[in-house]
């Protein structure tokens, strides 16, 4: 019976996971990242492409400090088919989306067990509240970015710049 309960749940995650990935198709306006632990395990994002007027202020102004924030109006949508961790804390294998929460001394990623894509963020679906660092980009970024970078073995750091900023959290495979 458990190995039944298992391979539904696989079979659960399978179809969330690539229902989810037609909708979270690159186009234009949007980009999917990955990393790849190895040939079998990754970790997968999907975000909305923006772009700001560097002569305007961008946080603090059209980036409301202390709000949660969904780029472009829609979250940044996590896929990962292995248990990962990230800040100290477990993630399970699933499907989730990702809001930031930028101040002026750091951003927050959090990770929300919601599948919902409309933007409307909801506290009471937070998994995962973790603290980025926080830094300057050489070249201001007038276009939201994301990217991952492989900085160990098993782990990736998920890089996000626009404007003058970037933030950057890592993920470990568990």
């Amino acid at each position: 019976m458990a190995r039944l309960s298992s391979v539904l749940l696989v079979l659960i995650l399978i179809f969330a996971f690539f229902t989810c990935a037609a909708l979270a198709q690159d186009t234009p306006l949007s980009a999917t990242v990955t990393c790849s632990f190895d040939a079998d395990r990754e970790v997968t994002a999907a975000y909305q492409k923006i772009s700001f007027n560097l002569k305007k202020p961008v946080f603090g102004g059209e980036i409301p400090y202390g709000k949660a924030w969904a780029p472009g109006g829609k979250p940044l949508t996590l896929f990962t088919n292995s248990n990962v961790e990230i800040g100290g804390k477990m993630l399970p294998m699933g499907a989730y989306t990702m809001f930031l929460l930028p101040t002026q001394k750091r951003w927050t990623l959090i990770i929300s067990k919601s599948t919902d894509l409309t933007g409307r963020y909801d506290e009471r679906q937070d998994l995962v509240r973790v603290a980025m660092e926080l830094g300057e980009v050489l070249m201001p970024e007038p276009q939201f970015s994301a990217s991952f970078a492989h900085v160990a073995p098993n782990q990736c750091s998920l890089r996000l710049e626009m404007a003058n900023t970037g933030s950057w959290v890592t993920f470990e495979r568990k």
